[in-house]
């Protein structure tokens, strides 16, 4: 074998082995995981802050939003963040 063959093995199976460690979601199973929990992580920051901010006015004298809003905005943020976060390190 020459060089330039044993340098196209050497990149052909670090290839291969690079591939075998990278997980994958396959099928339509795997995407409704995916996309169920990308789901779960953005909408459950925003739904635990509208409730909260909910709970916080309904303590205030008077008739307030402001609260619900900054908080149901909060969540968001937050759960953006987790959606980023969840890609970024499941390399979809």
């Amino acid at each position: 074998m020459s060089d330039e063959d044993d340098d196209r093995l050497r990149k052909q199976l670090s290839r291969q082995i690079r591939q075998l460690r990278t997980p994958r979601t396959r099928g339509v199973l795997g995407l409704l995981v995916t996309g169920g929990t990308a789901g779960l992580l953005l909408t459950v920051p925003l739904i635990a802050g509208a409730y909260l901010g909910r709970w916080l006015d309904e303590q205030a004298a008077g008739y307030s939003f402001r609260w619900t809003i900054n908080l149901i905005l909060l969540g968001l943020a937050v759960g953006i963040y987790n959606v980023y976060r969840f890609f970024k390190e499941h390399g979809q």
